[in-house]
């Protein structure tokens, strides 16, 4: 196979929304960091909604974005505790999946902890191929060329050789 046409993951976001600033917030994110050992970014309000309680500008969730090794374990991990089973429709035509998990215990490995409490989280992961980084460049940015972009199939055939995952 053409080393250009591997696909691999470019990065992985792990995201905790908690809705409200405060107490919950500070557990998400040390929740965030005992999972993935790096430190998350707060993540703020884009509008005011008064039902929710929610201002313009006020922290509402955490995230974590993982590349390379780190990625990729983070993403055996959490498959893991989804029973490692995807459906297609979680694969978008650009070929990244994007799924959830109710509750982080589900994870192996992670145990109840009074003190934090219990969590979801919505997990995505983008891939590409080699080459992409004329998409990002500064100077003679191009587009990539549609033979050249990911697929879900390719994307579904690359989880299912990496991760055993199950699509259904």
């Amino acid at each position: 196979m053409n080393p250009m046409q591997e696909v691999k993951i470019a990065k992985a976001t792990i995201n905790i929304g908690v809705g409200e600033a405060g107490e919950q917030l500070v557990r998400a994110e040390k929740l965030l960091e005992t999972i993935t050992h790096q430190k998350p970014v707060r993540t703020f309000s884009k509008i005011t909604n008064p039902e929710f309680g929610i201002r313009k500008g006020q922290p509402v969730a955490c995230k974590v974005t993982l590349r390379d090794q780190k990625a990729h374990d983070a993403v055996k991990m959490v498959l893991d505790g989804v029973g490692n089973k995807l459906r297609a429709s979680q694969f978008d035509r650009n070929g990244n999946v994007s799924f959830g998990i109710e509750e982080h215990i589900d994870i192996p490995g992670m145990r109840y902890d009074p003190d934090i409490g219990i969590f979801g989280m919505n997990v995505s992961i983008t891939f590409e191929k080699p080459g992409y980084r004329i998409k990002r460049r500064k100077i003679q940015r191009k587009q990539i060329p549609p033979k050249h972009q990911v697929t879900a199939e390719e994307t579904q055939e690359y989880m299912r050789d990496k991760f055993q995952v199950k699509i259904k």
